[in-house]
């Protein structure tokens, strides 16, 4: 469970409106070593959210073209099966392939080092399971001794991740109680043991994602960067808060223009990005080479394509109450195939119960919805996945013209210790 006051929240605090910039757009693409993340924009890592379905159904969401009536389709493991596209944009290529997605890299939810290095081989397929499609993908690991996260590493590398990521950043007081995530971030020394033992231990990409600092008095991601840079990792990725700070406030983008003028390797800027005008005004102020996106793709799934869209086009479209439908319907289906699939694995290796995880997403993808609130209350009512999808189903086959609003903010929380990472 995530300490008191840092579980990621669902809104913002008063949000700031950013017009979209003349003339800037997210980078096509930008290279972490030999792996190019096209265009630039990253998943960022999330507990208990970026399992393999969240990034797969993520990955083929992000996809579109701009023929009349295109279909871009989630299916299970990696086999295309129901998702509408509205299409309204001009093509930008008719064959569509991972380098078009919207979603250029996608990352593990965040994963224990020390765990990884000492549990069964079982048990780290669980953790570490992925499929085809989801290339280019990152592993991300937290951890504070330097040679049980080399050994973590090796492991990330030997199944076959593009890139492995250390993490600096999470605020959760069981992690930093540990000397993980963000408490480290008040022992330079030993993170700078850590990119040197890891640096050496592996070949693929490595990269870092940090805070700017413990808190306003102990601001330290420029000096972190440097370090990075110094140690041969190949991008770091700044969450412009403090630990202190957790997810409340602003996001403080100066420090990521900060870092940017700091280093030569690629920075990544992460903070506060709720639709394309914010990913392209980041861009735009700090002179990052890619933006990475927690919360809003759990709210917004289509994010990463409506920023594709309107990089390629100058516009984007917005998901109409079918398309809302189409998206709950597909995830929710994605989580019982992938359940069906892995239930004959060893108990470590199952996907496990699915209602528990409609739920917890009900809460998000039903933001927007007219009368959202009514399909909540169905949904957290229903006792299996099965049933779960059924009132899913029942509710948008009513008449979308319904007497109910749609919701400015849904009511129900998120559960303590979701999304504590982002």
């Amino acid at each position: 469970m995530a300490g008191k006051g840092f579980t990621v929240k669902k809104d913002w605090d008063n949000p700031s409106e950013h017009e979209m910039p003349e003339g800037v757009r997210v980078p096509a693409e930008v290279c972490f070593g030999p792996v190019v993340v096209a265009p630039a924009t990253v998943l960022a890592p999330m507990a208990g959210v970026t399992d393999t379905v969240f990034r797969r159904f993520i990955r083929h969401a992000s996809l579109f073209q701009g023929s009349a009536t295109p279909t871009s389709n989630i299916g299970s493991r990696g086999t295309p099966a129901g998702v509408r596209d509205q299409g309204s944009a001009t093509a930008v290529e008719e064959t569509l392939t991972n380098q078009q997605s919207g979603c250029g890299l996608l990352m593990t939810e965040f994963t224990s080092a020390d765990g990884l290095s000492r549990m069964r081989e079982t048990k780290r397929k669980r953790y570490l399971t992925f499929y085809d499609d989801e290339h280019p993908i990152g592993a991300q690991l937290f951890g504070s001794n330097p040679a049980t996260l080399a050994e973590a590493a090796r492991i990330v590398e030997d199944t076959g991740f593009d890139t492995v990521d250390l993490n600096l950043g999470c605020p959760a007081k069981r992690v930093v109680g540990c000397n993980g995530g963000s408490g480290l971030l008040r022992d330079l020394p030993r993170i700078g043991e850590i990119f040197k033992t890891v640096r050496r231990a592996v070949t693929i990409p490595f990269t870092v994602k940090f805070r700017m600092g413990w808190n306003d008095t102990q601001i330290v991601c420029v000096e972190l960067a440097r370090m990075a840079e110094g140690e041969g990792l190949n991008a770091v990725a700044l969450h412009a808060r403090t630990r202190e700070q957790g997810y409340s406030g602003q996001a403080r983008w100066e420090w990521i223009a900060e870092v940017k003028q700091a280093v030569g390797i690629p920075v990544i800027g992460n903070g506060d990005i709720r639709t394309p005008e914010d990913a392209a005004a980041m861009v735009d102020r700090t002179g990052c080479d890619a933006v990475m996106i927690g919360r809003a793709a759990a709210a917004n799934p289509w994010i990463f394509r409506q920023i594709a869209q309107y990089t390629a086009t100058g516009s984007y479209d917005k998901p109409s109450f079918d398309d809302r439908y189409r998206m709950i319907h597909a995830y929710f289906q994605m989580l019982l195939d992938e359940a069906e699939a892995t239930k004959d694995l060893p108990r470590d290796a199952r996907l496990g119960e699915t209602a528990g995880k409609m739920k917890q997403f009900a809460t998000w993808f039903t933001h927007g919805v007219p009368g959202g609130s009514k399909l909540r209350a169905a949904i957290y009512q229903a006792r299996s996945g099965q049933e779960v999808l059924a009132r899913v189903n029942e509710f948008f086959s009513m008449d979308p013209s319904l007497d109910s609003p749609p919701d400015s903010q849904p009511e129900s929380s998120f559960p303590e210790g979701a999304l504590v990472c982002d």
